[in-house]
């Protein structure tokens, strides 16, 4: 996959350009009009609008719909992603080299059709950090592992626990000291895997 500046001979200022129609698209949901792009980038001719849309088509970032719409390509959602880790514990040299890319639904999602997010409520999985307010990425499945993040059915109530294991059966495990296990009275049904999770900072 070529990048714009490989397209182009030099970076110029498109990368600028399509972080603002990204800007444009989270906000509405849609890539705006030839006319409100140049007025957005300050693109006093339809021709420089024009050429700035070959130039992202050809480098994979949108592309046009049979009606002759604007829409962007799996790549438009792509965030570079940092060719270093970033250490919890002490500083590393900076480094500020972006080497690759990646899109959140591909990291998270592998299998949309049957993936579902779920919003956490309450504090009993705070230990394995899930915190109240996170969203949690779940595939839909019947059987589980000892030891997996599961969204369960236990007693015709929801709840996301650890699935344990013991002589007397499977139980649910919350990760908060305050809480205790959770033994089924009537039913244990497994709704589906916990596979990622998201948490948004203010």
């Amino acid at each position: 996959m070529f990048s714009i500046a490989q397209i182009m001979g030099n970076p110029n200022r498109d990368q600028e350009y399509l972080g603002k129609l990204q800007d444009y698209y989270a906000d509405y949901r849609s890539i705006p009009s030839y006319a409100v792009i140049g007025d957005m980038l300050g693109m006093a001719s339809k021709s420089a609008v024009s050429a700035l849309i070959k130039r992202l088509t050809l480098a994979g970032y949108v592309e046009m719909t049979p009606d002759k719409r604007l829409a962007p390509t799996k790549r438009f959602f792509e965030r570079e992603l940092a060719d270093f880790p970033i250490p919890a514990g002490m500083p590393a040299a900076a480094n500020d080299a972006m080497s690759e890319s990646l899109t959140i639904d591909e990291y998270l999602i592998p299998k949309p059709s049957s993936t579902i997010m779920v919003r956490i409520k309450g504090d009993s999985m705070i230990d394995a950090g899930i915190h109240d307010g996170d969203i949690a990425i779940v595939e839909k499945r019947h059987a589980a592992s000892v030891g997996d993040i599961v969204v369960a059915v236990v007693d015709n109530e929801y709840t996301l626990k650890e699935l344990g294991r013991d002589k007397q059966g499977y139980m649910l495990l919350p990760h908060n000291v305050d809480y205790a296990p959770i033994r089924p009275q009537e039913g244990l049904e497994i709704f589906g895997i916990m596979v990622g999770l998201v948490r948004k900072y203010r």
